[in-house]
């Protein structure tokens, strides 16, 4: 409200004031004491103190005061039901740059798992809200936002806060969803792509004619690797993964899959290629790291993500040009990844890559998605829609765990039934043992007795 508005709406007011004191007879003109007008003075007086008077505040909008979102919250360190699903209430508000998206699908990495125990130290402390990636339509813009609109379909790549309906980034941390690209896709893109074309082709310098060992390769990253091998000419492939697996990784591309559970990888690859790999990505860290580096040729690369253990590196010489530990920091290598994120998103327009989805879970699915990763039971990337559970689907899900809670006694009841049943066995063979024992003491006095008896006679 303007100050010329004022003085108008302060006599407004006044003379509401005025009418609901009058009698019916009275005309809304006339005066309540017969006063003789103010002089032009004292209205211009009135007229500036009611300009200095502050317009009545704007009344909050009511969007503002309705608008709320769910969010996947990490309320402490520990296991899967620590990630619980929240609501949030209030808009968030957008500075200089900045866009809100409304989340379709986000991505799951390992990265979110060691989080959730405490072991990833890129996550801001609990409570928080995890998620390095997801995909959706932008519903607001902040000042000075030139390339983004409202409606536009991006996909988003942040450190964490991607596990909920509402985002507030950057734009240099959205990316425009090319044409034929769906929500899910989308989402399991960014986090396992751009790591997989930095290591191999910015670290890696992939050429023609090399070999590779791609460890964990039924996963996400282990999937974006290999379909990005594909792109470059004879490239040789070997990758672990568990037998169930093997036909999947072989039709993407895979050249030698090897089981890990049942064979020794180191082996295996000497026997196919004797002279070592070129390039190594390792996930795993330990002694996979120490294997890994030994199976280098001479100006070979070992590129270690580490997932899983934490790298032991006292083995390896001092500051070896062929390790290279690789971290996807973003936003410290923004302009790192939108170089890889533009050369990812055309080799998708060609049709050369395409992200692989295991399987889709609600936000209310949360724990068994993680579960369904650490037990490394998915091939491709899992997701997770915004999408509420239908009243049907929560009544299904309520009715499984149900039945899990009971196979779950049952089988807690079993193992503590098989082990009072141990238990009764060794307690029966002990006191066999003390019966043998106390035979064998009776017969030893005996046979003593008879000696007495002998030495006597």
């Amino acid at each position: 409200m303007s100050g010329e508005d004022a003085p108008a709406q302060q006599q407004n007011a006044e003379e509401q004031k005025q009418q609901e004191t009058k009698t019916p007879a009275e005309s809304p003109k006339t005066e309540s004491k017969p006063d003789p007008p103010p002089s032009s003075a004292s209205t211009e007086a009135a007229a500036a103190a009611a300009a200095d008077t502050p317009a009545p505040a704007e009344e909050k909008a009511p969007e503002e005061d309705t608008f709320s979102y769910r969010a996947l919250v990490l309320t402490g360190y520990g296991g899967y039901d620590k990630v619980k699903l929240q609501v949030k209430k209030g808009k968030p508000a957008l500075k200089s740059g900045e866009v809100m998206v409304r989340v379709k699908m986000c991505g799951l990495n390992f990265a979110d798992l060691m989080a959730r125990q405490g072991l990833y130290d890129r996550l801001p402390s609990p409570p928080v809200t995890p998620g390095m990636e997801c995909s959706g339509i932008i519903e607001a813009v902040g000042e000075d936002v030139t390339d983004r609109k409202v409606g536009d379909k991006v996909l988003v790549l942040n450190r964490s806060g991607m596990w909920q309906e509402v985002v507030v980034v950057a734009t240099t941390h959205t990316f425009l969803i090319p044409e034929g690209m769906s929500f899910e896709e989308a989402a399991a893109l960014p986090v396992n792509y751009i790591t997989a074309y930095l290591m191999l082709f910015d670290f890696g310098h992939l050429r023609p004619n090399q070999s590779v060992l791609i460890h964990m390769a039924a996963g996400g990253v282990g999937i974006a690797a290999t379909q990005l091998c594909k792109t470059v000419n004879d490239v040789t492939l070997f990758g672990t993964a568990s037998a169930s697996k093997h036909e999947v990784i072989s039709q993407g591309g895979v050249t030698h899959p090897i089981d890990y559970r049942t064979r020794d990888y180191v082996e295996e690859i000497r026997k196919i290629s004797p002279k070592g790999l070129d390039i190594v990505l390792d996930p795993l860290g330990g002694s996979d790291t120490h294997k890994g580096y030994n199976l280098l040729k001479p100006m070979g690369k070992l590129i270690s993500y580490v997932i899983f253990n934490h790298i032991a590196m006292e083995a390896l010489p001092p500051l070896s040009r062929n390790f290279l530990p690789f971290i996807l920091n973003y936003p410290h290598q923004s302009h790192l990844i939108a170089q890889a994120m533009a050369a990812v998103m055309d080799l998708y327009r060609q049709g050369k890559i395409k992200p692989r989805i295991d399987s889709t879970y609600h936000l209310e699915q949360v724990g068994d998605a993680m579960r369904r990763m650490q037990e490394r039971n998915n091939i491709g990337k899992i997701i997770l829609t915004t999408e509420p559970m239908k009243e049907e689907e929560k009544k299904e899900e309520a009715k499984k765990d149900e039945e899990k809670k009971k196979d779950d006694k049952k089988k807690d009841d079993k193992k503590k039934e098989d082990k009072k049943k141990d238990d009764a066995k060794k307690e029966e063979k002990k006191e066999e043992k003390k019966k043998e024992e106390a035979k064998k003491d009776d017969k030893k006095a005996e046979e003593k007795k008879e000696e007495t008896k002998k030495e006597e006679n």
